[in-house]
């Protein structure tokens, strides 16, 4: 699901950590209901670096770490939430309780940082300059979102729904005509000019992998209350939500199709050598 899209009235999410550090109410939900990630996304991310030492910033109960070290990389882990990090930490995944931006690496450094569904949280200038900080040269920032968009009929509805129950979310999902994958284009934009004005890396290229998934009734309604801020609608508004969104699917057959797209934002750490030439990173798609 969007989080912010660009239709909303507040674009800054990362001036709402409150929301950030509150997915840990319900971290089992969370982790059981969250689309996982490509395999094939860590495989390009990590392709080429000098080593495999990766550090994910939001590890959350560990989904964006699981294609990485599944491609045989040693990952770190930094969260805001102790709840969520439990459950990283039960994965087997070493994960410090932190915000990112105050937090002490004691000297490590790694090869690639990367955020999963986390770097609209965080201060993109701030979080640049702490990334660039802790790679080693030829080493890769590379932050990506999980982005799903129902098909149009569906969407509208969804919109509807969200239109006709007073959430006090400070967004509207699919609000407009507005699809989640252009809602994101603010978030990924402030994100490249975090990563451009620190003047450490190659200029910011991205990645996108496509994908499709039947969603069950029961399956979204599990998951619509993990999306950003969703845990703070008051009770009785949650439930209205919930129901008409339920009597959407219903009127569908019970079920829709998902277009989830993974987009990634990537860029290297310079080297010496680097510094000396204009080195620009090509916008790809992997299928």
């Amino acid at each position: 699901m969007v989080t912010l899209p660009a239709a909303s009235p507040e674009p800054l999410p990362h001036r709402h950590r409150e929301i950030a550090e509150s997915f840990g109410s319900d971290a089992d939900r969370y982790d059981r209901a969250r689309p996982r990630y490509p395999q094939a996304l860590a495989d390009a991310i990590l392709a080429g670096l000098p080593g495999k030492r990766v550090l994910d910033v939001g590890i959350g109960t560990g989904l964006s770490a699981l294609p990485f070290r599944a491609a045989g990389a040693d990952v770190l882990g930094v969260d805001i939430d102790a709840r969520m990090a439990e459950l990283a930490r039960s994965r087997g995944l070493e994960t410090h309780v932190a915000r990112f931006e105050d937090w002490d690496a004691h000297g490590a450094r790694f090869d690639a940082v990367v955020a999963g569904q986390t770097w609209h949280w965080i201060d993109p200038a701030a979080g640049a300059i702490k990334a660039a900080g802790l790679l080693r040269p030829g080493g890769r920032i590379a932050l990506f979102w999980n982005i799903g968009d129902p098909e149009p009929q569906i969407a509208a509805a969804f919109g509807e729904v969200y239109r006709s129950v007073d959430t006090g979310l400070p967004f509207t999902p699919w609000a407009g005509g507005v699809s989640a994958v252009d809602g994101y284009e603010q978030i990924l934009a402030r994100a490249a000019a975090g990563i451009r004005d620190t003047g450490a890396f190659t200029e910011p290229g991205r990645l996108r992998l496509d994908r499709q998934a039947t969603i069950t009734r029961e399956a979204w309604l599990d998951q619509v209350p993990t999306a950003g801020g969703h845990n703070r609608i008051p009770a009785d508004r949650l439930t209205a939500l919930l129901d008409g969104l339920g009597n959407v699917i219903d009127e569908h057959g019970g079920h829709f199709t998902m277009n989830y797209a993974t987009l990634a934002l990537t860029a290297d750490r310079l080297t010496a050598d680097h510094r000396t030439a204009d080195r620009r990173t090509a916008d790809h798609r992997i299928d």
